[in-house]
């Protein structure tokens, strides 16, 4: 709970009551490693801090090598399929744990009863979407701005760990190269 309280502090300042109705809410949940926990049409229905651990958001296919991964998250980060969370609409992604994964993680009507409870929920919910909406148009920009290689040697300066966690296939994906293409700019390095 210290990780999640000394994130939302940079947010806010929260007081004893507001947290304590929070964290009545909250509940931890632990993610074997390569466990999908949303599944491709289901709604998403919570919202969740990662204590620790890394999970990828990806597109599944039918053949399992051409999935797309669009994202990671990482401890003291938030994750959520957020879109299908806000519309209550099938997910049209999943979400994978790549390591053992600890969650803190608070439903939809629980959220909604902190927003309407609490003096600090609706504005600690506007900055955690709005957060969650800057690493979305940043992905984004990257993908249209940078070279694959310009994208891998920015991933890696910003996330160095990666390289340890991560398969070199989901990496490729995410920075939108075929596994080959990723194993030629990783020999010109």
């Amino acid at each position: 709970m210290q990780q999640i309280k000394a994130y939302l502090d940079q947010i806010a300042s929260i007081s004893a009551t507001d947290w304590a109705f929070f964290t009545s809410k909250l509940q931890r949940r632990v993610i074997p490693k390569k466990d999908v926990f949303l599944k491709l049409n289901e709604i998403e229905n919570t919202i969740s801090f990662i204590e620790t651990g890394v999970v990828r958001l990806f597109i599944p296919k039918e053949d399992p090598d051409k999935e797309i991964t669009f994202g990671f998250t990482f401890k003291n980060q938030f994750v959520s399929a957020y879109d299908s969370f806000i519309t209550r609409q099938p997910s049209a992604y999943q979400l994978q744990a790549l390591t053992e994964t600890t969650l803190l993680s608070i439903s939809y009507n629980d959220l909604q009863a902190v927003y309407k409870t609490t003096q600090i929920g609706n504005l600690i919910g506007r900055l955690t979407a709005e957060r969650l909406f800057l690493v979305k148009s940043k992905r984004e920009q990257n993908l249209l701005n940078l070279s694959a290689e310009e994208r891998y040697i920015k991933l890696f300066k910003e996330r160095p760990e990666l390289l340890k966690v991560i398969p070199l296939k989901y990496i490729s994906s995410y920075i939108g190269v075929t596994a080959q293409a990723l194993s030629r700019i990783r020999k010109r390095l």
